[in-house]
C-alpha cells in the first residue's frame, strides 16, 4: 500500500459531472461534490425535435474543476496532500471532431456555438441514415465489421455521428482533422497527450462504438470507410492501432492543471472509459454476473472468461471486447435505450395540467403556487408507484412496448417507436404507469434472454444506480419478470466509485482492478427475490409483449 491512499473518480453524466474522492484502503467515500454543465442546463445548442442532444467542451471543462475543487475542499489538506491518481468515466458513444492539435472545434476560433463543432451526445440520434449506411456496407464488405458489436451498428455510436456532422457542415467539415471520444479527450487534457496521434484510447469505447478490433489491426479499412463516404478518407491514418484498458496509466498532471486543481504534479492519470462498464467495476461485477446500471436509460454489463465466450458471437447486443470492462476478460454490453425517461415522458404527459395552466392561475400567491407545483411535481412518480403496486397481475391489461427512445438492445434500431395498447375508459394513469415498469422489465428480460440463448450463463444480477436504489416497485417488478434475484450495489456512485477503483490500479496501490474491487467494494444493501407465482403469470404476458413489439416493429 502506498503511502498516498486518496484516489479521485471523476464520473461525467447526461446532466453534471461528479468527483468523489475515496480512501483507497478501504473504500470509504471522503467528499464528493457535483456540477451541473451551465449551457446544457440552459437547453443550448439542443433540438429534441430532431433528436439532437450536444454538449460545450467548456461544460465539462469547467464543472470539472470545480465539482474537484469542491470535493478537495471537503476532504481537506490532509487528503488532498495524499491524492495519488484519477481516473474518468463518461457517458459514450460521445465524439467530438477536433483539428490536427487535438482541439475540439467548438475551442477554436469561429466556431464557439456551432453545435455540430461540439460533442455528440450519447442519446443524439440524428445520424440513423449514416448507421443505415454502416449496415448496409458492413454485410456486402470482405470483413463484417460490426461482428463484434452485435452485427448492428447504431446511430448512438462514433463512425455514425462523426459522418453525420461532417455531411451536415462544410465549414466543420473544412476545420476537422480527426476526432476523440469525451472519455479518451478528459485524461488527455490533464495529462497534456491532445495530440491525435499520441492519445492513448481508451479500449472500452474503441472496441464497443469504434467497430475497432485487435484481429483486423485495429479500425476499420482505409477501403471501409472510404467506400462509406469519401469524406471520411484519411481518417484512419489520423487516428490509432493500439488501444488500451483502464489499468493503463497515461501519465501524470500537466505543472497547469496541478495548479487550477490544487494537486500534486505527480497523480497518476489513467486511461479513461465509459460510466456504465466503470460502474459494473464499482458495483464488484465478477464473471457470469449481469450488472445494470438502471437510469435514464439501462446499460447491461457482463465479463465473461475466454474459455467461455470462446468464438461465440452474440448478435444484437452493443459489442463484446476483449478487456473493455476488466482486463482479461471478454467484456459484454447491452442495454436500454429508455428506461427511467419513459416514467418521466409518462410524468410530463400527466403533469401538462401544471405546468401550463396551474402556473398562470392567480387564485393563490405566487410563493404558494410555486410550492404547490413543486410538491405536486415531486409526488407524482412515488404516488403512482404506490397505486400501480396494488393493481394485480391479472388486472393489468395493458401492454407497451419501451421504444420510446428507439431500441438499443437486443438488434439496434433507433427508428422504431414505443406503443401501448389495451386502453379502455376505465385506464386509469396508475394502471397506464404500470404496464409502462412491466415494459422496461420486458425489454430487460429479452435482453438477459438474449445472452442465455447464445450460451453465456448469467448467475447473478445486480442494480446500479437511481432506480435501482430508490424504487423498490420497479425492482421487484424487475425481478418477478425476469425471475431472478437483484443485489443493489451499496455504493450510491458506482461510475464514479469504478473510477476511483481504476484510479488506484493506475497509482500503484492495487497491482489489479479485481485487487481494488475486493479492498474498497462496498457490498450490497438490499436483495429483491421473485414471487414465483407473478413469475409465471409475467412468462404469459412477455410472450404479448413479444408480439406487440413485432407488430409495432414491422407494421407501424
Amino acid at each position: 500500500m502506498s503511502a498516498k491512499k486518496y484516489v479521485i473518480g471523476i464520473d461525467y453524466g447526461t446532466d453534471s459531472v461528479r468527483a468523489i474522492i475515496v480512501n483507497a484502503e478501504n473504500g470509504v467515500e471522503v467528499a464528493t461534490a457535483v456540477k451541473a454543465y451551465p449551457r446544457w442546463a440552459a437547453g443550448k445548442y439542443c433540438d429534441s425535435s430532431k433528436d439532437q442532444y450536444r454538449q460545450h467542451p467548456l461544460d465539462y471543462v469547467e464543472s470539472m474543476e470545480i465539482s474537484v475543487k469542491e470535493a478537495l475542499k471537503i476532504a481537506g489538506e490532509d487528503v488532498t496532500n495524499n491524492i495519488a491518481g484519477i481516473s474518468f468515466d463518461t457517458t459514450g458513444s460521445t465524439p467530438v471532431l477536433v483539428n490536427e492539435l487535438g482541439i475540439p472545434l467548438a475551442l477554436t476560433e469561429g466556431l464557439e456555438e456551432n453545435p455540430n463543432a461540439m460533442f455528440i451526445l450519447w442519446k443524439d440520434h440524428t445520424s440513423i441514415k449514416e448507421a443505415n449506411e454502416i449496415n448496409e456496407l458492413a454485410r456486402k464488405w470482405s470483413i463484417d465489421y460490426t461482428q463484434y458489436e452485435g452485427g448492428i451498428y447504431s446511430s448512438e455510436w462514433v463512425w455514425a455521428k462523426v459522418l453525420h456532422a461532417l455531411r451536415q457542415d462544410e465549414t466543420v467539415r473544412n476545420a476537422a482533422w480527426s476526432w476523440i471520444e469525451h472519455c479518451d479527450w478528459m485524461p488527455a487534457l490533464l495529462t497534456g497527450t491532445t495530440l491525435p496521434a499520441e492519445v492513448l484510447r481508451s479500449r472500452c469505447a474503441a472496441g464497443h462504438k469504434s467497430m475497432w478490433f485487435a484481429g483486423w489491426d485495429g479500425l476499420p479499412s482505409e477501403e471501409f470507410l472510404s467506400a462509406l463516404d469519401p469524406l471520411l478518407s484519411g481518417y484512419r491514418s489520423k487516428l490509432y492501432d493500439k488501444t488500451y484498458t483502464s489499468d493503463v496509466k497515461i501519465g501524470t498532471l500537466t505543472a497547469e492543471w496541478a495548479g487550477r486543481l490544487g494537486l500534486s504534479a505527480d497523480v497518476a492519470v489513467g486511461v479513461g472509459g465509459y460510466d456504465c462498464h466503470f460502474g459494473a467495476v464499482g458495483g464488484e461485477v465478477t464473471p457470469n454476473v449481469l450488472a445494470r446500471a438502471i437510469g435514464t436509460s439501462t446499460c447491461d454489463i457482463m465479463v465473461s472468461s475466454y474459455e467461455q465466450m470462446g468464438d461465440k458471437l452474440i448478435p444484437g447486443i452493443c459489442g463484446q471486447v476483449d478487456g473493455s470492462v476488466i482486463p482479461g476478460y471478454i467484456g459484454i454490453e447491452a442495454g436500454q435505450s429508455a428506461f427511467g425517461d419513459i416514467y418521466a415522458w409518462f410524468k410530463r404527459v400527466i403533469a401538462w395540467p401544471i405546468e401550463q395552466i396551474l402556473v398562470q392561475t392567480t387564485l393563490i400567491d405566487s410563493e404558494t403556487r410555486e410550492k404547490l407545483i413543486a410538491e405536486t411535481m415531486d409526488r407524482i412518480i412515488p404516488e403512482l408507484s404506490k397505486e400501480a403496486m396494488l393493481i394485480p397481475i391479472e388486472e393489468s391489461t395493458i401492454i407497451a412496448v419501451d421504444w420510446m427512445n428507439g431500441r438499443r438492445t437486443p438488434d439496434a434500431n433507433q427508428e422504431v417507436a414505443g406503443s401501448i395498447t389495451g386502453l379502455k375508459l376505465g385506464s386509469s394513469a396508475p394502471r397506464i404507469f404500470r404496464a409502462l415498469v412491466e415494459a422496461t422489465a420486458f425489454g430487460s428480460k429479452a435482453i438477459v434472454d438474449r445472452i442465455k440463448h447464445e450460451g453465456v450463463e448469467i448467475k447473478e444480477i445486480i442494480g446500479l444506480g437511481g432506480v435501482a436504489k430508490k424504487s423498490p416497485f420497479v425492482m421487484q417488478t424487475l425481478a418477478d419478470v425476469l425471475n431472478m434475484p437483484i443485489k443493489v450495489a451499496r455504493t450510491e456512485q458506482t461510475c464514479a466509485f469504478g473510477a476511483a477503483m481504476f484510479a488506484a490500479v493506475v497509482a500503484g496501490i492495487y497491482a489489479k482492478v479485481e485487487d481494488a474491487q475486493k479492498a474498497m467494494g462496498q457490498g450490497f444493501e438490499t436483495t429483491y427475490f421473485p414471487d414465483a407465482v407473478n413469475a409465471e403469470k409475467y412468462g404469459k404476458i412477455y410472450l404479448n409483449y413479444l408480439k406487440l413489439g413485432k407488430f409495432t416493429e414491422e407494421e407501424l
